[in-house]
């Protein structure tokens, strides 16, 4: 399910954002005011059991479940110039799907402290290294895959407050804690197989965010090492939740993504 926004004097560039595990289009509600209010047509897309789409999480059987939404927009959009696609944690692997499947659809992937697998390194490979840095789950509640074949994952509280939002105004936690939903971690099971002929064709642009507690700077960074972009943005004091915390750098930075592809 996707909620797109229309550009008031003829759009410029076409943002589609995607976003992280557990969230929704909901998640972007900042960022896409301000992008639209520059003249710029703006997607944001709820992937499967994501936001208000639909599907349960009981339904999802793979990863290639899960991204759908995304996959069904890509192959009915016809534009003069490709979109830009920004996808935020999870939504990194999300978007690499589609650079492999559309990459002449797409003029730009901008990767928001998000995992970041190559044709070297499977997504399969760069989540389990980035969750097994999580050195506390807090609250977060995670059924083991002996008991329940999806292995969902449920977000605490405590854990959304101080490791996802913790620079953010109260209200987008509050905002948080009533829209996300849960996620079944067994979808990370399947490999999501790149080439350098087709993902490795379309630009790619890392945004770290330096105080973000779930995908830690030396991991994006570390990911920005294996497989380099062509250009890596920071945003200064922001955590993993930057649409929210940093609305203003992150639409700053997008706006200047979306000049330089029109220059």
């Amino acid at each position: 399910m996707e909620k797109k926004s229309e550009a008031k004097h003829g759009p410029n560039s076409h943002f589609v954002l995607v976003h992280g595990a557990g969230h929704g289009a909901w998640c972007w509600y900042k960022i896409a005011s301000i992008l639209q209010s520059h003249g710029h047509e703006v997607t944001a897309i709820d992937l499967a059991a994501s936001g208000v789409n639909p599907i349960r999480m009981e339904q999802l059987e793979s990863f290639e479940d899960y991204v759908q939404p995304l996959t069904e927009f890509l192959g009915r959009h016809i534009g003069d110039q490709g979109v830009i696609l920004v996808g935020h944690s999870l939504g990194g692997g999300v978007i690499s799907f589609v650079m492999e499947r559309f990459p002449e659809k797409i003029s730009m992937a901008v990767f928001l402290t998000a995992y970041m697998p190559s044709p070297e390194i499977g997504l399969k490979a760069i989540t389990g290294m980035g969750i097994a840095k999580i050195d506390d789950f807090m609250d977060a509640k995670i059924i083991p895959e002996e008991e329940d074949r999806l292995c969902p994952f449920h977000w605490g509280l405590n854990l959304l407050a101080t490791k996802l939002y913790q620079h953010c105004p109260p209200e987008d936690l509050m905002l948080a804690s009533y829209l996300v939903r849960p996620i079944p971690l067994s979808i990370l099971k399947d490999e999501v197989k790149l080439s350098t002929e087709r993902y490795g064709r379309v630009r790619k642009v890392f945004v770290v965010c330096e105080e973000d507690m779930v995908i830690k700077e030396d991991f994006q960074r570390w990911m920005i090492e294996k497989n380099p972009p062509e250009e890596v943005k920071v945003i200064e004091g922001a955590d993993h939740m930057a649409m929210m915390s940093k609305p203003s750098e992150l639409s700053s930075l997008l706006l200047d993504i979306a000049r330089d592809l029109t220059q």
